[in-house]
């Protein structure tokens, strides 16, 4: 393979292993949020116990996910040195913008929330877990808006080879943005909810009867629940957006090779680049120009039109139906679970195993949608602007094929030595014993903030604070 085979695939499993850890991140610390406010405003301890387990995993997917993102950066000059050339002015303020306003900010009060607990007042911490909550969706903010002009650029000229900005607020709120940014931040609260019911249901089911693991299930539970519907409208709009400005990366996605009115909707098939057509076929008549026009006679340009300018068919055509595959598995679970817990309390077996099966479902989906996003962009790094072939290193392949060994070697031992430690903490929380009366009563006492203060360097000091 050629440098540019390679380097594609070196940079894929950058952003592959990088996506895992803030798709989690950046909802989880919303959630830290609510636990730390119901702490404030109850004084029970049962919610800080949710607290300082979760802070405990947010803070070690904040670092995975801050370590494997400085590595792409040094990708675009190592791999991709024609897309700073070319798009540089724009890319350039963009991923500063998201150091200087997201990720200090994060960095900052990060330290507050880990172990300023019992050092500043109550208020300080809350308010340090509100920042860092809203640095993490700055930072996908900035990184959305990249990637989103990068799909519709907008507000720029191009100078003798270069692309210039000329309106900043046409770059940043380009038009597929606000799909892209609402579609993104829906399927980070679905990672993270899925995490939390997985794992809380993990403690249940390995005997740990508490209160923590069970408000922790309950609460993931009904946020999924009330996500995945907002989910599926977003991505109806964002499909009708990218219909609009990329109708090639849709004629993939659905396998439309020639321009159709009433097309159906495809099931399952398997696309055939030679022969321009599908084989195998399960298909149910007008439903995709109902679903992407709204109307059963609805017209859908066909790969046709863009011979030589459109994406490879299967990976988008596949990648599409997994994400979609599992966002309505995720529908079904999750309103399931929530009429179950609502009704009777608690969760059977059977539905405590099928939400650990599923604690990782969110990272299945957001791969595949991830996929479907960049790869039907192709074969444009910038649509209409740059080609990817264009910006590619001349770098000598075994460079590449040696630093994407490394890369490989590396991500497979800190995903294996983080889904580890996940579990362990979730089996040690389970030795963790339950809040006592004693303690309860000091929590609520009106005259004992020092004796609060005690159990909270205890529960914080014993297991590593993993109840």
């Amino acid at each position: 393979m050629d440098a540019f085979i390679l380097s594609r695939i070196q940079f894929a499993t950058n952003i592959s292993f990088h996506i895992l850890f803030p798709t989690i991140t950046i909802a989880l610390c919303w959630f830290l949020l609510y636990f730390k406010i119901r702490f404030d405003i109850s004084g029970h301890p049962v919610w800080m116990r949710a607290y300082r387990f979760w802070v405990k995993i947010f803070a070690l997917t904040f670092a995975l996910g801050v370590v494997s993102g400085i590595t792409m950066s040094f990708q675009f000059g190592t791999n991709w040195p024609g897309y700073m050339a070319t798009v540089g002015n724009i890319a350039g303020p963009l991923l500063g913008y998201e150091v200087l306003t997201a990720f200090f900010l994060e960095a900052t009060f990060l330290g507050i929330m880990l172990f300023g607990q019992q050092r500043v007042p109550s208020y300080v911490h809350t308010l340090s877990t509100v920042l860092v909550a809203v640095g993490t969706s700055l930072s996908a903010f900035w990184i959305l808006a990249l990637n989103s002009w990068m799909q519709t650029p907008a507000g720029f000229e191009m100078r003798d080879g270069v692309a210039f900005p000329i309106d900043w607020m046409a770059i940043i709120f380009n038009p597929s943005l606000p799909y892209r940014l609402a579609h993104v931040l829906l399927a980070s609260g679905l990672t993270a909810s899925f995490l939390i019911a997985g794992i809380s249901a993990y403690r249940i089911l390995r005997g740990d009867d508490k209160q923590a693991p069970q408000l922790t299930l309950k609460t993931a539970i009904i946020v999924a629940s009330l996500l995945i519907p907002l989910q599926i409208l977003v991505g109806d709009l964002h499909g009708l957006n990218t219909l609009e400005h990329q109708p090639q990366k849709i004629a993939a996605m659905e396998g439309v090779w020639h321009t159709e009115k009433g097309a159906p909707l495809l099931l399952f098939a398997i696309p055939d680049e030679a022969e321009k057509t599908n084989h195998f076929e399960i298909a149910v008549p007008n439903m995709a120009s109902l679903i992407l026009t709204h109307e059963l006679d609805g017209e859908i340009l066909g790969l046709n039109e863009f011979e030589g300018e459109h994406p490879p068919v299967a990976p988008l055509f596949f990648g599409f139906r997994i994400m979609v595959g599992m966002g309505l598995l995720m529908l079904a679970v999750s309103w399931i679970s929530a009429f179950l817990i609502l009704r009777k309390g608690k969760l059977p077996p059977l539905i405590l195993k099928a939400c650990v099966a599923m604690s990782f479902s969110g990272w299945i989906a957001t791969l595949a949608g991830w996929y479907v996003t960049e790869i039907g962009r192709q074969p444009w790094l910038v649509q209409g602007v740059l080609k990817t072939a264009d910006a590619v290193t001349d770098i000598a392949p075994t460079n590449v094929v040696f630093s994407l060994t490394l890369y490989v070697s590396l991500y497979l031992v800190l995903l294996g030595a983080y889904l580890h430690t996940l579990f362990l903490m979730a089996r040690r929380s389970v030795e963790i014993e339950e809040i006592s009366q004693e303690q309860l009563q000091a929590f609520n006492s009106p005259t004992t903030n020092s004796s609060a203060n005690n159990l909270l360097r205890k529960t914080s000091n014993t297991a590593g604070g993993q109840a």
